[in-house]
């Protein structure tokens, strides 16, 4: 039996990753996603686990040191 492969578009990406689709528009254009895993035509198909890995490990992840300074009023 042959298994099937789900890929997320670029609005799936943006729904999976709780962001609008225009950033992920824009992290395309700037090169910030990783590479599509399949490609028909002008389509871009991501599998799930190839977006949770890179946004795992993509830079700025986390909560930001240089704003604790509030924390201590």
């Amino acid at each position: 039996m042959t298994q099937t492969q789900t890929f997320l578009s670029r609005s799936e990406v943006a729904e999976h990753l709780g962001i609008g689709s225009a950033t992920v528009s824009s992290y395309l254009r700037k090169g910030l996603l990783p590479e599509p895993d399949a490609k028909i035509g002008r389509v871009n198909g991501w599998l799930p686990e190839t977006i949770d890995k890179w946004n795992a490990e993509r830079p700025g992840r986390g909560h930001r040191t240089d704003l604790e300074w509030w924390k201590d009023e």
